[in-house]
């Protein structure tokens, strides 16, 4: 057995290096494919996800063929807003039975962070969107772009010489007419408050973007393991998810025409799941991304709440069944108890590991 790691450059390496995650999920009933055009700019250095970064994706190979992959990540950003030499490990896949491969593959990829002055490496939350690890619920087709991966991660991670970092819990609802009920008075508070809570698509295409980013980044600005975006990258992301429903879905909330509350929300996109033959989504599976953030001088006002149903109403009008509440670090109470106020219950527990050189 031949074991060897390599460093893949050119658009026909890394297309192999982003497909191989199609290659680990085939065995799945329902998966999310991968879409190249969502990491193909932070590996090759291209694009505002790439700014104030530097992406070094490697692959083990076993007999010539790969059989795990990953991505380390200086990212400068992160590091001068938090004051930490932390290096970050994105887009881990491994097939099973690879222990000896995986703990070569991280060993290269820390040793090249390590050149680079720093001090340790997460892996389960970093650039280009990269999300904990499930620790329990692997059946069910998750929201899009909440990672999806085997039982068997946590072992190779372990032997990797990584450790339990950070916790975290996915909230699901399922839509009764109490909860629409609940809803509308939710967004319709608000509105009395002084609120104008508005979707996306009903901003003026000129400022929805940059209303967007300017609370988001003050909302997220010291939230646990975030680094900042750029409204480019920001922008960026829109241009692609905003023509699949996403302007619908994602929410604003203004106070004297000041931006104070977002929703970032996309619809049910399992059209574009790949299922296999047989396998049929229950509504559970058919749901929404989201993730939302308020400004501070507008928080304990009901806007959390407000922006979160309005968006939810505007699922439910579109025949949702289950709508999905959003991962939260399991010590965010504010964030939680939102969830608990919307009708949301734990569906699935997740975690965020750390390997200290």
């Amino acid at each position: 057995m031949s074991i060897t790691i390599e460093r893949p450059s050119g658009d026909a390496e890394l297309s192999a290096f982003c497909a191989f995650a199609d290659e680990v999920n085939s065995t799945r009933g329902a998966y999310w494919p991968v879409i190249p055009d969502m990491q193909l700019p932070l590996l090759r250095g291209e694009g505002p996800s790439a700014e104030g970064r530097d992406a070094l994706p490697l692959v083990a190979r076993q007999d010539g063929a790969i059989v795990a992959r990953v991505a380390a990540v200086v990212d400068e950003r992160y590091i001068k807003h938090w004051d930490e030499q932390l290096g970050h490990l994105v887009m881990f896949e491994a097939l099973p039975g690879t222990t000896d491969a995986v703990r070569m593959l991280m060993n290269e990829a820390c040793d090249w962070l390590r050149g680079h002055g720093l001090e340790s490496a997460r892996t389960g939350m970093g650039p280009s969107f990269d999300l904990p690890y499930v620790m329990d619920e692997y059946e069910l087709l998750p929201p899009i772009s909440t990672r999806q991966n085997p039982p068997y991660y946590h072992s190779l991670l372990k032997e990797a010489r990584f450790e339990t970092e950070k916790g975290w819990v996915d909230y699901k609802i399922e839509v009764t007419p109490a909860l629409v009920e609940r809803w509308e008075h939710m967004v319709g508070g608000a509105e009395q408050a002084g609120f104008r809570v508005v979707t996306m698509s009903d901003v003026p295409d000129d400022r929805r973007v940059g209303d967007f980013t300017a609370v988001w980044e003050h909302a997220f600005e010291r939230h646990w393991g975030i680094s900042p975006s750029s409204e480019a990258e920001w922008r960026e992301l829109f241009d692609f998810v905003g023509p699949m429903g996403a302007y619908d879905i994602s929410v604003l909330a203004y106070r004297d025409e000041q931006p104070v509350g977002v929703i970032l929300g996309i619809p049910d996109l399992t059209m574009i799941a790949t299922v296999a033959p047989g396998r049929e989504l229950s509504g559970a599976e058919r749901v929404n991304m989201l993730g939302i953030g308020v400004h501070e001088s507008a928080r304990g006002r009901g806007v959390n709440l407000a922006i979160a149903a309005r968006s939810y109403l505007e699922l439910v009008r579109r025949g949702s069944t289950h709508v999905s509440y959003t991962l939260v670090v399991d010590d965010n109470w504010p964030s939680r108890r939102t969830a608990e106020k919307l009708g949301a219950s734990v569906c699935a527990n997740y975690l965020v590991y750390r390997r200290h050189f």
